[in-house]
C-alpha cells in the first residue's frame, strides 16, 4: 500500500463526479418532502459500509462470478457514460424504485443515490489502476463532504439556487463523461492482450 496524494485527489474528483451530491440536492429535498425527514448520519454510515464494502470484496465477487476487474471496468464505463448523458442532457434513464418513506435515509438516498451502481463501478474500475489505500481515503473524503452537505441540503439549495445546482451538474457530467472515456480507452485494450 502506497500512499499517492495524485491517486487521491483523481479518485476524490471521480467519486465526487459520480456521487454527484451537489446536483442531487433537488433529488435529496424531494425525498425530505416525501419522507418527512433524512437521517444523515444513517445515509452516510450505510453508504460508507456500502463503498468500503465493494472497495474489499467487489473484485472478489466479480471474480467468483468469472469477470476480471478490466472487463467489469469497460462495462463500468457504459454505465458513467449514461450517468454523465443524464447530467449533461437533463434526461433521465435511470428511475427510482419509489421506496417506502420510511427507510428513505437508507433507500433511495444511501443506496442507490450516495453509494450505487456508479460509485459502486467507479470503485471497481479505481482498484484496477489505484491503490486500494489511495480509494479508501477518497471515500472518507466524499462521505465528509456527502455528509456535510446532506446536514446542510436547505443552505445550499438557497446558496446555489437551481440555476447554480443546473450549471454544476452539466459541469460534473462533462468531467465524468471524460472518465468514462478515459477508463474505457485504458482498459479495453487490456482486454485483447
Amino acid at each position: 500500500m502506497v500512499f499517492d496524494l495524485t491517486e487521491i485527489i483523481s479518485a476524490t474528483m471521480v467519486l465526487f463526479a459520480v456521487i454527484d451530491i451537489i446536483g442531487s440536492i433537488p433529488i435529496i429535498l424531494d425525498i425530505k418532502k416525501r419522507a418527512g425527514e433524512v437521517h444523515p448520519e444513517k445515509a452516510t454510515l450505510v453508504a460508507m459500509i456500502i463503498m468500503f464494502a465493494f472497495l474489499f470484496v467487489g473484485e472478489r465477487i466479480i471474480t467468483f462470478i468469472g469477470v476480471d476487474v478490466n472487463s467489469f471496468a469497460v462495462a463500468g464505463s457504459f454505465v458513467l457514460f449514461a450517468l454523465a448523458m443524464e447530467m449533461i442532457l437533463g434526461v433521465r434513464l435511470f428511475k427510482d424504485d419509489g421506496s417506502s418513506p420510511k427507510v428513505a435515509s437508507i433507500v433511495p438516498l444511501a443506496f442507490p443515490i450516495i453509494a450505487g451502481a456508479g460509485s459502486m463501478t467507479s470503485i471497481l474500475s479505481l482498484r484496477a489502476e489505484y491503490d486500494a489505500l489511495n480509494i479508501a481515503v477518497a471515500i472518507l473524503l466524499n462521505i465528509i463532504l456527502v455528509y456535510v452537505t446532506l446536514r446542510l441540503t436547505s443552505r445550499l439549495e438557497r446558496f446555489f439556487g437551481e440555476g447554480g445546482i443546473a450549471v454544476l451538474r452539466k459541469v460534473f457530467g462533462i468531467v465524468l463523461l471524460a472518465i468514462a472515456i478515459k477508463l474505457f480507452s485504458s482498459n479495453i485494450k487490456l482486454l485483447f492482450i
